[in-house]
């Protein structure tokens, strides 16, 4: 490891740019668990009613009410989207590309790239964000940001802000697992429901945002197709590896100056036509980012 963390090192100070690619596993390893105890902290109440032992299971569970979904919805977007990663890992990351022509093409939908410092004009999250909401039919394509009224939420629920947006409970207090109707989202233009502005489906709406970010990424690529790049994905596994993983390996097989650096708590294949070009790199992805640091 030590060897390839070199090589990396190496080619990230010898790269003209350097695009980032990132999954769920990088917010994984910087203290972002959906199941174990911070599951059990934060929806040990909806655990033990349901049944469910994890975060995305609870997401998919029918509730019966929407005042139910969105007492369990509130507190998963808090505590995803507004509260902190518990550990420094996007913090590190942007140090290591901060003075580099970098971009960042990731799936994950929880903020954290522009909370530690990384250009929004050089982000695009393809796959929405827990802090949008949009209309659940959608009868307009446009997304609404949803702070105030998920704070309403979780509030109502009895809990309490803390430090650094922390959700607490007091001492001794039971949460409700519902919210007041009247906080429940409505759409502003036809009064449908809301929904998270997450692609599960063919409802997600592609606002003005999304649609400029995506301009942006082609534009990037584009521009950077015949330079000394270094392709790093972090975190990315096989729920849609068109994205990021199969799209990387398509940048580097037609750049013979590019590099495909893969992070990753599992040792990842490589095709062998790129294989010369890839450094891959198993373990612990918040603790290779701080090794790769100067």
């Amino acid at each position: 490891m030590n060897e390839k963390i070199r090589q990396l090192k190496e080619a990230l100070t010898q790269a003209d740019a350097v695009m980032i690619g990132a999954g769920a596993g990088l917010s994984t390893a910087a203290g972002f668990v959906y199941s174990g105890e911070r599951f059990g902290k934060y929806f040990g109440d909806f655990a033990k009613r349901y049944g469910f032992a994890d975060m995305y299971s609870g997401g998919f569970y029918p509730y019966k009410t929407q005042e139910e979904f969105w007492a369990y919805w509130s507190r998963y977007i808090w505590i995803n989207r507004y509260m902190d990663a518990p550990k420094g890992t996007y913090a590190d990351l942007y140090r290591l590309v901060k003075d580099k022509d970098y971009f960042v093409l990731t799936t994950n939908v929880d903020h954290c790239f522009q909370k530690a410092g990384f250009d929004k004009r050089r982000l695009f999250y393809t796959q929405g964000d827990y802090g949008l909401l949009q209309c659940s039919k959608p009868c307009h394509q446009k997304t609404y940001e949803n702070e105030d009224m998920i704070r309403r939420m979780v509030l109502a629920q009895g809990f309490e802000l803390g430090p650094d947006n922390a959700l607490l409970l007091p001492e001794g207090k039971t949460p409700l697992m519902s919210v007041p109707t009247e906080l429940l989202p409505r759409c502003p233009v036809c009064g449908r429901p809301m929904s998270m502005n997450l692609r599960s489906d063919d409802t997600f709406v592609e606002d003005a945002g999304w649609e400029s970010a995506d301009v942006e990424y082609e534009a990037w690529v584009t521009a950077h197709q015949d330079q000394a790049v270094v392709y790093l994905e972090i975190g990315v596994g096989y729920n849609t590896p068109g994205i990021i993983k199969y799209n990387f390996w398509q940048q580097v097989y037609r750049n013979p100056k590019a590099i495909y650096a893969c992070l990753n708590l599992e040792e990842e294949p490589v095709p062998g036509e790129i294989r010369g070009q890839s450094i891959v790199i198993a373990g612990d992805s918040t603790a290779v980012i701080r090794q790769l640091l100067p």
